[in-house]
């Protein structure tokens, strides 16, 4: 079962017994999952939800907590849209409900963001109206690197409404606006478990942390992988340069040249990708990794000097322009 679809049918199933609270889940689910409508001058309520489950769970709390009837519609999936779509319906006592919920302001007007005993309720009121929201237009994608729990909403102000809810939650969510679409984001992962904890999805949250715990492992073996394999390819590169410029120090100095840098320097010359710790291992007798670096470097400088003082191109000059340039 995708995430979403996990989380949604865990929260259709989280009991509500507050009034109040129930009223909230209500009216954000009625703002979030459709509108008002005008029906041979009468008003009409339809939610469109993605489950059954939420479908039948708002139908339920209308009946319980205002003693309003309503009917479920099924509407079969097509190109834009996957599955069955579910319409609760509220024909008859459309006006009373949206006048009940907050729908409607005194005046009759309709409420553009939440209506104002959600935004100022209670803590469980508030948890609620998330709850609602997000059975009515939410969707949770897999963790990683563009994660992020989303709200589609019908206006910038509910959306902000919405985001304010967050905050009283002490969770940072964010409102932006997508082709034209509002949306209420929330991307930090300890946020996203945090608000689905409070909204009741337990399972879902152990389940989302497993998976973004998984992530994390591996991301970081692939991480630590991309990051071994890069040092080994510098190293290669270090130790092939190095070799040329072995052999340009050979050119410059001919035979003038100590016995131990001039050993240091075959072993070089042998062994063009092998490290300086198994240079070492290969010398006669065995050196410490310092030791060879030491003598190297020491044939190196002596040949820099010797060039310098013919006028001639250093031992630089043996390095290949492939070998300077970056990955």
């Amino acid at each position: 079962m995708a995430l979403t679809a996990q989380v949604k049918d865990e929260l259709a199933r989280v009991p509500v017994e507050k009034v109040s609270a129930r009223k909230a889940e209500i009216a954000a689910t009625l703002r979030f999952a459709g509108g008002l409508h005008i029906v041979s001058g009468r008003i009409v309520i339809e939610a469109e939800l993605d489950t059954a489950a939420a479908a039948r769970r708002l139908r339920t709390f209308i009946h319980e907590t205002y003693g309003l009837g309503s009917e479920i519609i099924v509407v079969s999936g097509g190109a834009l849209k996957k599955g069955n779509r579910y319409v609760v319906r509220v024909v008859k006592e459309g006006e009373a409900l949206a006048r009940q919920t907050g729908l409607l302001d005194h005046r009759g007007r309709p409420v553009r963001g939440l209506p104002p005993h959600v935004v100022g309720g209670a803590i469980d009121d508030t948890v609620a109206a998330w709850r609602g929201a997000f059975l009515a237009h939410g969707s949770l994608t897999e963790p990683g690197r563009s994660s992020a729990l989303e709200v589609t909403s019908p206006g910038p102000e509910a959306a902000l409404a919405l985001v304010g809810a967050a905050r009283r939650l002490g969770i940072g969510a964010k409102s932006r606006e997508v082709r034209g679409v509002d949306r209420v984001v929330i991307r930090d992962g300890d946020a996203i478990a945090s608000l689905l904890t409070r909204l009741g999805a337990h399972d879902s949250v152990l389940a989302w942390e497993e998976k973004r715990t998984r992530r994390e492992v591996r991301g970081t073996a692939n991480r630590l992988a991309n990051f071994d394999d890069a040092n080994l390819r510098r190293s290669a590169r270090a130790a092939v340069a190095a070799g040329a410029r072995v052999a340009r120090a050979f050119d410059i100095l001919g035979e003038d040249l100590p016995e131990h840098l001039r050993e240091a320097g075959e072993l070089r010359l042998a062994n063009r990708e092998a490290s300086l710790e198994e240079l070492g291992k290969l010398a006669d007798p065995p050196l410490t990794k310092d030791a060879v670096a030491g003598r190297i470097r020491r044939l190196l400088a002596t040949a820099d000097k010797r060039a310098e003082e013919l006028g001639i191109p250093d031992t630089e000059a043996g390095i290949s322009q492939e070998l300077l340039e970056d990955d």
